[in-house]
């Protein structure tokens, strides 16, 4: 299994379109968010390039985001292999 691990923006929420639209897809078992972090289960990945799109609404005006990380890595070898990707909002 692989978790793909996203923190969410200071002042953001993920949208319930997002997660159905996530849950709705045969490779993704589960989502979680806690703590301000989303973090989506697949069943496995393979050469097929993937994409997901996660909707977040603002709710509160932050200003100076940073950047967030996220972190891709197999839920049986966190310590193992880790994909990290920064993403931050543009103005």
């Amino acid at each position: 299994m692989v978790i793909i691990e996203v923190p969410l923006l200071s002042g953001f929420i993920v949208t319930s379109r997002s997660r159905m639209l996530l849950e709705n897809r045969t490779i993704v078992k589960k989502i979680e968010v806690k703590a301000n972090v989303v973090y989506i289960y697949l069943e496995k990945l393979n050469d097929e390039s993937q994409t997901f799109i996660l909707q977040l609404e603002q709710v509160i005006h932050v200003k100076n985001l940073k950047p967030a990380s996220i972190k891709i890595y197999d839920y049986y070898q966190p310590g193992g292999l880790q994909i990290s990707y920064s993403s931050g909002v543009g103005s």
